[in-house]
């Protein structure tokens, strides 16, 4: 079955069950288009971030289908896992996993991984920084993963935090100072890696003092989720350029 949107145009959002800051701030990019768009939200259970089997089997197929089937429900124009698993599992993990939804639902899907690998493309970033709250486990294999993309992670900041509740705590300051340590590589872009973490209010500040494009994940999904249902991301403002690169 295809569902198609008689009353704007409705995003799924498929949302780690710990996850405190997408659904706010999604919701604020999206305001200035009123009921012409609008994000809703079904979560699945992820509460750690890690190499451990408990954690990576968070991310089995089943459950992720099960809450896609009920965001389903709300007759979405798309759906979306906005998480950044895929950055260290790898591309493929969620080529199969969009795959994988559209069979089930009939609804077409995306990620915010492969959103940045559009973007990445778009903007032939070739020199990456890279800003996490995520161990050093997980931060390495991200670096080899946009290594075999033909991408060079040239100055990477974390936190070392595996909680993933826990990475909504960080203020956005914080994040910021990571961003501004990262930034004196002079990379391509530095992308903030996790959607429940607080960069996209510091973005457009760091941008414009730096000349650097910030592409936080929250704001990167949100954007090519726009774009993807036929809307301008142009009409947001103030969450930083990747509304206008997309």
């Amino acid at each position: 079955m295809t569902y198609t949107p008689v009353n704007g145009r409705r995003i799924g959002m498929l949302t780690p069950s710990s996850n405190t800051v997408l659904e706010p701030y999604t919701s604020a990019m999206f305001a200035s288009f009123g009921d012409t768009a609008s994000a809703h939200f079904g979560r699945f259970r992820v509460v750690e971030i890690s190499m451990s089997e408990a954690s990576q089997s968070q991310f089995t197929l089943e459950p992720i289908l099960e809450a896609a089937e009920r965001l389903a429900e709300a007759e979405p124009a798309l759906i979306c896992w906005n998480g950044t698993s895929a950055s260290w599992l790898g591309l493929e993990k969620d080529h199969a996993l969009c795959a994988a939804i559209t069979e089930r639902t009939g609804v077409p899907s995306t990620s915010t991984i492969l959103a940045y690998d559009a973007l990445f493309r778009k903007m032939n970033v070739k020199r990456l920084g890279v800003v996490t709250p995520y161990i050093e486990d997980i931060e390495t294999r991200m670096i080899a993963n946009y290594a075999s993309q033909g991408i060079e992670v040239v100055s990477a900041a974390r936190l070392d935090d595996k909680g993933n509740y826990s990475f909504a705590t960080y203020p956005p300051e914080q994040v910021g100072a990571l961003v501004e340590q990262v930034a004196e590589a002079q990379p391509d872009a530095i992308a903030i890696v996790c959607t429940n973490f607080r960069g996209a209010p510091v973005a457009p500040r760091i941008e414009e003092a730096t000349g650097i494009p910030v592409l936080d994940s929250v704001s990167v999904t949100a954007a090519h989720c726009l774009r993807e249902v036929g809307l301008d991301p142009a009409r947001v403002t103030g969450w930083g350029s990747v509304f206008q690169r997309v």
